[in-house]
């Protein structure tokens, strides 16, 4: 029974799910936006579009590496690269080796604790805490986009007709 509650993943598949969301709008988000407009802000005190998704990646990079207990393989500073090429396909590698590390959880092994910066949480703290941070970096670049006359991917998906049979 040990065995059979420890590789429960009720939680951890709607987790993942979520996550996948989160990564999907990244990705759509960063290959939806014209280049030209990569550099633009909102105001002054805000990112460009371009480091809203630099920031992002770094983020998710930094937290599922933590999550899964290994050192960072991401070396580069995304924040501060502004060609959409470089910044899609980054989008790309954190979304799969993110979706690597949700996808290998439990339910048991979200409670486990794991080390985040000084303390230790459960990993489930740090994969919310992923989807949270991602929810929010999306916000941020979907007012950018607005701004720009850009409808964000999430919008274009909610205006696509349903297809027959679907909830």
């Amino acid at each position: 029974l040990a065995a059979q509650a420890s590789a429960q993943k009720t939680v951890a598949d709607v987790l993942a799910r979520s996550a996948q969301g989160t990564f999907r709008n990244l990705v759509e988000s960063a290959e939806k936006m014209p280049e030209a407009d990569y550099l633009y802000q909102a105001t002054k005190d805000t990112r460009t579009f371009a480091g809203f998704v630099g920031h992002t990646i770094n983020s998710a990079f930094n937290n599922c590496s933590r999550a899964k207990g290994e050192e960072n393989p991401n070396k580069e500073d995304w924040e501060k690269v502004t060609a959409k090429p470089r910044l899609v396909e980054a989008a790309k590698a954190v979304q799969a080796y993110c979706d690597a590390v949700f996808a290998a959880q439990t339910d048991a092994s979200l409670a486990e604790m794991v080390t985040a910066g000084q303390n230790q949480v459960p990993r489930a703290q740090l994969l919310i805490g992923i989807i949270s941070h991602n929810m929010n970096a999306y916000g941020q670049k979907v007012i950018v986009m607005r701004l720009k006359g850009v409808t964000p991917p999430t919008t274009e998906r909610a205006q696509q007709p349903r297809k027959p049979g679907a909830n």
